[in-house]
């Protein structure tokens, strides 16, 4: 009898380390049906990067997001320099092949608009994909997306903005007032930092993760905790898994009320902007009063967390968020029953259903389309493979969506970290941790408040970091926003970007 072919990927669940080289080594064009043809059957890219080989060439590793069955699988390919481009039957590859190009100087042939995304040199002194100087670290200089005609203009946004923002390049070509494309530009806030983590852990690591996104300290550092608890083995007591629940949930809280605050404000509607943006301060301080830190910094660590709450503090945390969130009940019911602010709000800014399963949309961006893409529901770990938050969805995938989700999320958030501060289970808050395992992978999902973190960490010989691969929700999203002011007023934009939100130094690490 003959033998079963190899399985085209290795199967994994988030958190959970498996033997690197169980990693199937696919030919390029088995690669390549493998992803389009999982993608097509309802599964997700979480990630698609490049590893550099001992001699030549790169290895390209994806991992798979398989919602429904609460699964990842992981399958390689080696590549010279091209190989045939998934973008064109795939296009939530768009911006990870354009990384690749960008990084080891690898050219997908036939990728539609190949271009940098955070203007840097090949790593390794590959020659770079393109000309004009982008690889010399000329950020921003580049051959944009052009239209022509009489009456069509263009719009060039950036990088420098007239608020407290982070730098970022945003090309409108308009016809009068209507948006036919905008085409964002990025990698101003580039730091190098998954390059700088190869050779840990050691002691800079932890303080790279939590700012990654200073607004993401807490997401970005649970899901590098889990990845090297992993790693190590390493698992925790019950108490650290809630306390680190609820600093995620915190976390949440204060951006999705800051951003309800400042989308009112965008439709100047200033009762709602003005209270949103001090009960903000007020879900902030509450972490602050955890660990000292208002974004939660130093809290999460590798085997559970830097700090215990007692009962004198946990029964503080909970009266105060229960001020916090009836100041925030209030404001955002104002806005609801604003029908001239609803007006901005609805209709505006809207992606579809399809639009954002092609474009592999995470968190509120994705739920305001109906999709119900939640690492927290699909992929638990920690509390919440004991404790389930519902999805807040809504379907309408325009500005109002993306704002209704966000309130869903506030109440839910709210309920989950009272409840948990009402029960906390006794029990240590953190466990010593091992050195990690050799030749090792591990993939780590986190639900931060923007939508899914993914953290994917191997080990070299010596148990060392080899290769670190971050994927901020702002990586999948950008183009979700590109896609939203499509045949919007150009005056719309400032709303439609807002009811994203998403991070610049996330996306350019």
């Amino acid at each position: 009898m003959m033998s079963p072919p190899p399985p085209a990927s290795l199967t994994v669940h988030n958190g959970r380390a498996a033997a690197l080289a169980d990693v199937p080594q696919l030919a390029v064009g088995q690669f390549r049906a493998h992803i389009i043809d999982s993608v097509e059957a309802g599964c997700r890219i979480a990630a698609l990067f490049g590893r550099p080989l001992p001699t030549s060439g790169v290895r390209l590793y994806a991992v798979l997001a398989h919602g429904r069955g609460g699964t990842l699988s992981l399958c390689s390919a080696d590549v010279g320099a091209r190989y045939p481009a998934l973008t064109p039957d795939c296009p939530q590859a768009h911006w990870f092949e354009r990384e690749i190009g960008e990084q080891w100087g690898v050219h997908p042939e036939g990728h539609p608009w190949i271009k940098p995304i955070r203007f840097h040199a090949p790593y390794g002194g590959a020659a770079p994909l393109w000309p004009h100087g982008e690889a010399e670290g000329a950020a921003g200089v580049t051959d944009f997306f052009t239209m022509h005609g009489a009456d069509v203009h263009e719009v060039a946004v950036g990088p420098v903005h007239a608020g407290v923002i982070e730098p970022g390049h945003f090309r409108f070509q308009c016809y009068g007032e209507r948006v036919f494309h905008l085409e964002i530009s990025l990698g101003y806030q580039h730091r190098g930092v998954e390059r700088a983590l190869v050779g840990g852990p050691n002691k800079r690591t932890i303080h790279y993760m939590e700012t990654l996104a200073g607004d993401t300290s807490v997401g970005h550092g649970t899901a590098y905790c889990e990845a090297v608890e992993a790693l190590a083995g390493c698992h925790l007591p019950p108490r650290a898994q809630v306390l680190r629940g609820v600093a995620l949930e915190l976390e949440r809280l204060a951006n999705h009320t800051g951003d309800m605050g400042a989308l009112a404000g965008d439709v100047a509607y200033l009762p709602t902007a003005a209270h949103c943006g001090r009960l903000r301060g007020e879900f902030l301080n509450l972490t602050a009063l955890i660990c000292g830190s208002r974004f939660g910094r130093s809290f999460v660590r590798p085997g559970g967390v830097a700090f215990d709450v007692d009962e004198r503090r946990a029964a503080e945390l909970r009266e105060r968020l229960a001020v916090a969130l009836a100041g925030v009940s209030g404001t955002v019911n104002l806005l609801w029953g604003t029908p001239s602010a609803l007006a901005r709000f609805e209709g505006t800014g809207t992606v579809t259903r399809a639009e954002c399963e092609q474009l592999g949309l995470v968190g509120p961006a994705a739920r305001a389309c109906g999709v119900e893409r939640d690492v927290r529901q699909e992929f638990p770990s920690g509390v919440f493979r004991f404790v389930q938050i519902p999805s807040s969805i809504w379907d309408t995938g325009d500005v109002f969506a993306r704002a209704h989700v966000r309130w869903l999320d506030i109440q839910r958030s709210a309920a989950f970290v009272a409840e948990q501060l009402a029960a906390l289970p006794s029990g240590a808050v953190r466990v010593a941790t091992g050195p990690p395992v050799a030749n090792q992978v591990v993939v780590a999902l986190v639900e931060g408040w923007r939508g899914e973190i993914c953290h994917v960490a191997m080990t070299d010989a010596q148990g060392r970091i080899a290769q670190y691969k971050v994927v901020d929700p702002s990586f999948h999203n950008w183009m979700g926003l590109a896609i939203a002011l499509r045949n919007q007023e150009i005056s719309d934009f400032p709303l439609c970007n807002k009811s994203f939100n998403l991070s610049y130094c996330g996306h350019d690490l």
